[in-house]
């Protein structure tokens, strides 16, 4: 696997504090500033054209959502369209599919969760993903039972993941965002009695 230390033209500091940071169920794509998220059971898949230096990621929990009728809940937090958004964005800003390549990270065990197995899952689902595309995944870090810190670079297409003990202070913050994230995919919103509004 490709080495995932940080050069030392990179100062981590200064990379995240300028950094865009993407929570569960986020995504974003970048020419200038680097991309960060915390990962615990969910997966970060980050897209890279090397000659736009166009950067992408997302973080997502769940390969996929099956919506039901009447479910109006945003199923592109699920994997598979989380997949689609950030690919399809990024073709729209001029990428190439066959110039863009992939790095992935996360599938931690640190979340108890009802759905067996869910990082494994997910680490799954985002090599099978990548693989019926076409695009290679030229660097990956999936699995354990830790937290990772990852920080993605629009100026090289570098992707930095830091392993963090489920002990240390602010893992378990992530914890519960993924906890409140994985409830939100697997449960429908109770009705609130108000009418729905239509836009149009």
């Amino acid at each position: 696997m490709p080495s995932l230390a940080l050069p030392v033209e990179h100062d981590p500091k200064d990379l995240e504090r300028r950094a865009r940071n993407i929570n569960p169920g986020g995504w974003t794509v970048e020419t200038e500033r680097p991309i960060t998220t915390l990962l615990g059971s969910c997966v970060a898949v980050c897209l890279y054209d090397p000659k736009l230096r166009l950067a992408g990621m997302n973080h997502f929990l769940l390969p996929s959502r099956a919506k039901t009728a009447g479910d109006d809940t945003d199923v592109i937090l699920a994997g598979d369209y989380s997949m689609e958004v950030l690919l399809n964005t990024m073709l729209m800003k001029g990428a190439v599919k066959q110039r863009i390549v992939a790095k992935a990270f996360g599938g931690g065990t640190i979340v108890t969760s009802i759905l067996m197995a869910i990082g494994q899952r997910n680490a799954e689902f985002a090599q099978e993903w990548l693989a019926r595309e076409g695009i290679a995944l030229t660097a990956q870090d999936f699995g354990g039972a830790w937290s990772r810190k990852v920080i993605f670079t629009p100026d090289g297409g570098d992707a930095f993941c830091r392993r963090l003990p489920i002990t240390q202070p602010g893992v378990q913050d992530v914890v519960k965002a993924e906890r409140d994230y994985e409830q939100s995919l697997i449960r429908p919103a109770k009705p609130s009695g108000e009418k729905k509004i239509e836009l149009f």
